[in-house]
């Protein structure tokens, strides 16, 4: 893999710079939301030379229940995330469920993301391939990190677009996540590996009809995977996670990440200076 992935004009991953971070609310739920976490963590990000991308759905096609509140759908989440995107110069990556979505979305967003349990679905990954856009794949919660390459080989069959990988937990049992860092190292031979730190803390179906958490969890979990070595990091932030409509339990508050971000920037130095 090359020590150097071009994901937007802006914002270059770099194996001997700082870590990548991916952040926003699960999903979204208005457009002055959306904007003032977006200047937090981008202001947050700017003060510590870290390139940001803002992260939100606009639909969570995934819930454990089906009358749990999904979003506010493609048409309102596109105009929020131009929106953000416009007020703070971050660049976004959202979501994308079936193949059809993916033009649209492509025409708004900097980067389009393949959700967990869909990253081995051929017809969207090639979708999200011809784009032209680079995409972010989570991996799946029952795969092995090595059978990631045939997701890259999938995009790659529509278009030659930059791929990051993304770690977050692999089912054991019912409802428990568990991270194994060698998956880190395994999947960085193939591209660069984002480290989703919050949604690892997830009880899938905890709550009764819907997915709980443990976001104490979160930044001793960073610190690992950190530790193992990653290009990025993925984090859910909302300023009241509590009152979020989808993974409230997990997500973690700015003020956490304000707290655990200048530690995790400073091991990710010292792993770079060992590896060299």
């Amino acid at each position: 893999m090359d020590n150097r992935t071009q994901l937007t004009p802006n914002i270059t991953l770099d194996r001997q710079g700082p870590p990548l971070l991916i952040a926003g609310p699960c999903v979204l739920e208005t457009r002055d939301m959306a904007v003032e976490i977006a200047e937090t963590v981008h202001a947050l990000c700017d003060k510590h030379g870290v390139p940001y991308i803002f992260k939100a759905s606009f639909d969570k096609a995934n819930r454990t229940s089906g009358t749990s509140r999904r979003g506010p759908g493609m048409d309102e989440g596109l105009r929020i995330l131009e929106e953000v995107r416009k007020i703070t110069g971050t660049p976004v990556i959202t979501d994308v469920h079936e193949s059809v979505q993916v033009p649209l979305v492509a025409q708004v967003v900097d980067m389009i993301q393949v959700p967990a349990f869909l990253c081995r679905q051929t017809d969207l990954l090639v979708a999200c391939g011809a784009s032209g856009k680079p995409v972010n794949v989570k991996k799946g919660q029952f795969l092995a990190p090595d059978d990631m390459k045939y997701a890259i080989e999938k995009i790659h069959l529509g278009g030659d677009v930059p791929v990051t990988l993304t770690e977050r937990g692999t089912s054991y049992g019912y409802r428990d996540l568990v991270v194994d860092l060698r998956s880190l190292v395994l999947m960085r031979r193939y591209a660069p590996v984002i480290f989703d730190g919050t949604h690892a803390v997830q009880s899938p179906g905890g709550e009764g009809g819907s997915t709980g958490g443990n976001r104490e969890m979160v930044p001793l979990l960073v610190r690992g995977a950190v530790a193992a070595g990653v290009d990025g990091l993925f984090l859910e932030v909302h300023p009241d996670p509590d009152s979020s409509p989808s993974d409230g339990p997990n997500m973690i508050t700015p003020e956490t990440l304000a707290k655990h971000l200048p530690i995790w920037l400073e091991l990710h130095a010292t792993v770079q200076r060992a590896e060299k």
